[in-house]
């Protein structure tokens, strides 16, 4: 049986009031569907395993679901939201429905593509219902910009959730499976329905868990070297590496030479390929 819902977390008739009083009226154009629904937010909260010292970084908190229910969980909780009407409203919601708290919470007015710091102690965890047009782009900026963030549960579409946790060798895995797997290890977290959000977007959602790796990837290659042969691995998925590599490598002859030296086949594919193969590979890049 679910617990009660505390008065200070957001229902579907709060979020709607909420947004009427502010003339807001969700968007496509930055991805916006609010959780409307407070069991849900807190099993986010308790899926991201969100404990009482964390700092937990938000990522475009809307109207403040979320928002509410980690600061319930977490020591702080910084969000970050680009737009003008929302970013303007949030602290006043979170003075309203969680006054003790308040002092807690640190409001940040900016794209997070473009955060390269932090008020308050550097951030433990990242937490976000993050707009589905640039989920992967915001989570590699982040856990690239803010290495203290140990543990991360996003809610994303729930194809470009298993193309984060996708393995190699399947179908879906690519540049995001391989670029987050670099952070962190990434794993499915779970679905999520469509009616716990408003408006209800056309697609399901799902949770995507990232702990970081305690050990960085072993490789002398630098992430930018290791990115690039990645992006040009799958610009062409349907190539032999040989072929694929050959423009990164400068001709095809060089890409199959750096191949050999890293212990990779020529013949395979970069859907094959672990990140640590990609930074062998990286390592074996031709002097030019």
């Amino acid at each position: 049986m679910s617990s009660p819902i505390p008065d200070a977390l957001l229902g579907p008739a709060d979020i709607r009031e909420l947004a009427a009083a502010l003339g807001v009226r969700p968007t496509k154009q930055r991805g916006q569907n609010f959780v409307i629904d407070a069991n849900t937010v807190r099993r986010i909260v308790r899926t991201a395993e969100v404990r009482p010292d964390d700092t937990v970084v938000e990522v475009g908190p809307g109207l403040g679901s979320l928002t509410l229910a980690l600061l319930e969980a977490a020591d702080r909780v910084t969000a970050v939201e680009i737009d003008d009407v929302l970013a303007g409203a949030l602290p006043a919601t979170v003075a309203a429905r969680m006054p003790e708290r308040a002092d807690r919470f640190a409001l940040v007015h900016s794209d997070a593509l473009h955060v390269t710091e932090l008020p308050g102690p550097a951030p433990t965890a990242l937490v976000a219902n993050l707009p589905y047009n640039v989920a992967v782009p915001v989570l590699l900026h982040m856990l690239d910009t803010f290495p203290s963030i140990e543990r991360t549960l996003v809610m994303v579409q729930a194809e470009v959730a298993d193309r984060l946790a996708a393995a190699p060798g399947s179908k879906v895995y690519g540049v995001p499976s391989v670029k987050a797997n670099w952070y962190a290890e990434v794993k499915r977290a779970g679905a999520i329905g469509r009616t716990v959000f408003w408006p209800a977007p056309n697609v399901d959602s799902g949770l995507v868990a990232l702990v970081r790796r305690t050990e960085p990837i072993p490789t002398t290659a630098t992430k930018a070297q290791v990115f690039r042969v990645v992006d040009a691995a799958f610009a062409q998925r349907r190539k032999t590496l040989r072929a694929a590599l050959a423009g990164w490598a400068g001709s095809a002859a060089a890409a199959e030479t750096a191949l050999v030296a890293a212990g990779v086949s020529p013949q395979a594919r970069g859907e094959s390929l672990t990140v640590e193969e990609f930074a062998r590979i990286a390592e074996h890049a031709p002097r030019v």
